[in-house]
């Protein structure tokens, strides 16, 4: 039996949806509370995963690219 090696683009693509929605949500409905018990740092933690997401979608997608050559 083979071992999966489904495409990782759209898996990339969820994490940076992911990240930019967390991140939106605690921005427009959590920021004053956030501010009172001071975890804005919350905000920057999804900021970071969002950033970072495109560098890991940038490995994906030569994964992806590399995955086509071997299949073919």
């Amino acid at each position: 039996m083979e071992p999966l090696d489904p495409p990782m683009v759209p898996f990339a693509v969820a994490g940076i949806v992911g990240w930019a929605v967390a991140g939106l949500v605690l921005l427009v409905f959590f920021r004053d509370w956030l501010e009172e018990h001071g975890h804005t740092d919350w905000l920057w933690t999804c900021l970071a995963g969002f950033l970072l997401g495109f560098l890991g979608l940038a490995v994906m997608l030569r994964h992806d690219k590399n995955r086509r050559k071997r299949r073919s």
